[in-house]
């Protein structure tokens, strides 16, 4: 037991004879290992691009929200009423009354 474990660490296994099977499996270990570094490191740049993008979204419904609101405000009665009285134009005094059209037949 005591030399098994003096020759794994001397590294006779990789010089034996029979150490072509050995550096087989440490080559494809080897392997292995590169893919699932890369594959954590792509894993990796997505959930940062993914936490990008929900905050460009969040931004987004944030303007489009404020717009909106604007919007509201810009179409109220008052508002219009004011712009429209710097120019000269005031609302009508007379209420409008709805016009009946009777066809011939």
């Amino acid at each position: 037991m005591k030399n098994n474990v003096y020759s794994i660490l001397k590294g006779k296994f990789l010089v034996s004879d029979d150490s072509f099977k050995n550096w087989r499996v440490i080559i494809f270990i080897s392997v292995l290992a590169l893919v699932m570094i890369a594959s954590s490191h792509s894993a990796d740049k997505k959930v940062h691009e993914i936490a990008r993008l929900n905050n460009e979204v969040k931004e987004l419904r944030s303007a489009f929200v404020d717009g909106r609101s604007q919007l509201m405000r810009l179409k109220m009665e008052s508002s219009i009423v004011k712009e429209m009285a710097i120019k000269g134009v005031v609302p009508s005094e007379i209420p409008p009354r709805k016009i009946k059209v009777k066809s011939q037949e």
